[in-house]
């Protein structure tokens, strides 16, 4: 398919690749049909030798994607089997793995709004752009789901506890806390991506970003890191809660409200992810646990209702069941991770090298 119609937009230019999201009245949501043709783009380009590099960006003004189509997800809670959604799910995650371990420079130019699966196009990328635009956050828990396509691997592995704070909070980071987390490379202001990529046609990534990256806007969690790993070291969401909320800090505070209004159920199986995620050592071993999360998050009430309430009927006012973190059971986040058998991911770290 081509044209300006088609979801996914593909060309080349000098020496660069480009992969275009273009449903921008959606802000580019990620489709099945998205991720397919994504993936079928690195596989002729992996293999040519006029692409020196690729680069992944998002059509209209608003952001590169706000993540994945979770109407369809919802559709196919509330009334299919699932089936439409676990199959998006398996080509997504495995496409997440194969963008971390592409052998040519993958640039994601993270312009505005980045969210969810945004964030999987993008942060596993060898080259990853922010600029003062950018709107990066991991926000399924205000869905009643879980972060997924290598969230929490990329979460775990930001300094202290902040990775914690945004997996439970879901908060929108800019490009000065995304680099300190490791979610983004380098700062480059809006004004000049479009030299930027006319760069990238005719030089090597590295000469053409020298050209054009800057200093860094400060962030705000660097100042916050105190009260953010003391009360998020917690072992459970009920006691980080309780340290928020009795910190002192307005911010804390804010950050406790913020937890209070997500899902309870989600909030605790994303916490247990993030832990568990620690020990596991590489992004296929995570996004394997995480297809088993978001698998059983098929079956949870909080998944249907909170797209509900946030993208169907905006209503704002979810309805959560169970209502409270308390009433939340062990046993009823350890069904999140149950093994799949027959159906489960299976990605090895192997999957992807290069031939």
């Amino acid at each position: 398919m081509t044209g300006g119609e088609a979801p996914v937009l593909l060309h080349t230019a000098g020496r660069a690749a480009h992969i275009v999201l273009n449903r921008p009245k959606a802000l580019n949501a990620l489709t099945h049909e998205m991720v397919a043709r994504i993936d079928e783009a690195l596989t002729a380009w992996e293999h040519d030798p006029a692409v020196r590099a690729v680069i992944v960006t998002g059509a209209g003004e608003r952001g590169l994607c706000a993540g994945g189509d979770i109407r369809a997800i919802h559709d196919d809670a509330r009334d299919g089997d699932g089936a439409a959604a676990a199959a998006f799910w398996r080509d997504e995650y495995r496409l997440n793995a194969r963008i971390a371990r592409y052998p040519k420079p993958y640039v994601a130019v993270m312009d505005g709004i980045v969210m969810g699966g945004g964030v999987g196009l993008s942060a596993h990328g060898g080259v990853r752009i922010a600029t003062e635009r950018s709107r990066i956050a991991m926000p399924e828990t205000g869905i009643g789901f879980v972060p997924d396509v290598g969230g929490t691997h990329l979460l775990a592995a930001a300094p202290g506890e902040l990775g914690t704070h945004l997996g439970l909070t879901g908060a929108q980071i800019g490009a000065g806390d995304a680099l300190l987390c490791g979610l983004a490379d380098h700062y480059v202001p809006s004004a000049a991506l479009g030299a930027l990529l006319d760069d990238l046609a005719e030089l090597p990534v590295s000469d053409a970003l020298a050209r054009h990256v800057q200093p860094s806007p400060e962030g705000e969690l660097a100042a916050q890191r105190e009260w953010i790993d003391a009360c998020y070291g917690a072992d459970t969401a009920e006691e980080i809660v309780r340290r928020l909320l009795g910190h002192g800090d307005p911010a804390a505070k804010e950050a406790a409200e913020t937890l209070l209004s997500r899902s309870p159920t989600a909030v605790k199986v994303t916490l247990a992810a993030l832990r568990r995620v620690r020990r596991l050592g590489s992004l296929e071993r995570a996004l394997n646990q995480e297809y088993r999360v978001s698998c059983a998050a098929l079956s949870s009430p909080d998944l249907v209702e909170g797209i509900r309430a946030q993208v169907i009927d905006k209503d704002r006012a979810p309805r959560w069941s169970p209502s409270t973190l308390a009433e939340v059971a062990e046993a009823d986040v350890e069904r999140f991770f149950a093994p799949l058998d027959d159906r489960e991911l299976g990605l090895r770290t192997d999957d992807f090298a290069q031939e």
